[in-house]
C-alpha cells in the first residue's frame, strides 16, 4: 500500500489555509480598510463558538478522567502535582512578563491621548480587580462555588464548572459500578464535543484572516498618520489618528 494514496491534498491542510487567509486578510486590510472593519463579525463569531464549547468540554474531560482513574488517591496525587506545576509556571510567566516590561518598556513614547481610549474596553478588567480586592482570598474562594450548576454553565464560568466537575467525578468514582452508565454517557458526550471542536477549528483561517486585516489596517493607518504628523506640527492635523480601529 502506498502512503501517497492516504496523504491528504495540500489544499486541505489547516496550516496552509491559515497562511493563505492571513495573506488575504493583510491585502484586504491594506487595500480595503472599510471592508476589513466589516469583517469583524467573522472574528467575533469564531471566538463565541470557541467560548461556547469550552465549559462543556472541561466538564466532560475532568469527570471522565476522575471517574475512569478509579483510585482517588492516585487522582489526588496527580491533582496536587498539576496544581504545583501550574503555580510554578504561572509565577515564572508573571516574573518574565514583569522583567520584559521593565526592560523593553512597550508603549513608551507613543504619547497617546488617554481621552481617546474606550472605557468600555477596560470595564471588565477593572470590575474583576475590584471584586478580588474587595472580597480578598475568602471572597475568591466563595465565588468558586456556583450558585447553581446551570448558572455556572450559563455564565460560562470555567472555574465554577471545574469545581462542580471535580465533585461529580469523585461522586461517580465513589458510587462505583452502578454509576458506570453515567460515566459512559460522559465519555460519549466528550467525543461528540471534541468532534464539534474539530469543526470549529476548521474556521480558524477566518479568524486569522480577520486578525491580519485589522493589523495591516492599523499599520497602514499609523504610517499615514506618521506622515501627516511630520508635515504638520499642529495637533489638529493628526487628532483623528489617535483612535485606533479594531
Amino acid at each position: 500500500m502506498s502512503t501517497a494514496a492516504a496523504r491528504k491534498p495540500l489544499y486541505k491542510s489547516l496550516f496552509l489555509q491559515v497562511v493563505v487567509a492571513s495573506i488575504a486578510g493583510a491585502l484586504i486590510g491594506a487595500q480595503a480598510p472599510d471592508f476589513a472593519k466589516d469583517l469583524k463579525i467573522l472574528s467575533d463569531g469564531f471566538l463565541k463558538l470557541i467560548t461556547m464549547i469550552v465549559a462543556p468540554i472541561v466538564f466532560c474531560v475532568v469527570v471522565h478522567g476522575i471517574a475512569g482513574a478509579g483510585d482517588l488517591k492516585r487522582v489526588g496525587r496527580l491533582g496536587l502535582i498539576t496544581l504545583v506545576y501550574f503555580e510554578v509556571m504561572t509565577t515564572v510567566a508573571l516574573t518574565l512578563g514583569i522583567v520584559l516590561g521593565y526592560v523593553f518598556a512597550p508603549g513608551h513614547g507613543l504619547n497617546r491621548d488617554p481621552a481617546s481610549i474606550d472605557p468600555a474596553a477596560l470595564a471588565s478588567y477593572s470590575a474583576n480587580a475590584q471584586k478580588l480586592q474587595g472580597g480578598g482570598l475568602g471572597g475568591f474562594l466563595i465565588n468558586v462555588i456556583p450558585t447553581t450548576v446551570f448558572d455556572a454553565f450559563a455564565r460560562n464560568d470555567v472555574l465554577q464548572v471545574l469545581f462542580f466537575a471535580i465533585l461529580f467525578g469523585v461522586a461517580i468514582a465513589l458510587v462505583g459500578p452502578p454509576a458506570k452508565p453515567i460515566s459512559d454517557l460522559i465519555e460519549a458526550s466528550s467525543r461528540v464535543l471534541f468532534r464539534i471542536m474539530g469543526l470549529i477549528v476548521r474556521l480558524a483561517p477566518i479568524r486569522s484572516g480577520r486578525t491580519e486585516s485589522a493589523r495591516c489596517n492599523n499599520c497602514c493607518r499609523w504610517w499615514r498618520c506618521s506622515i501627516s504628523r511630520s508635515r504638520c506640527s499642529s495637533s489638529s492635523c493628526w487628532a483623528p489618528c489617535s483612535a485606533r480601529s479594531d
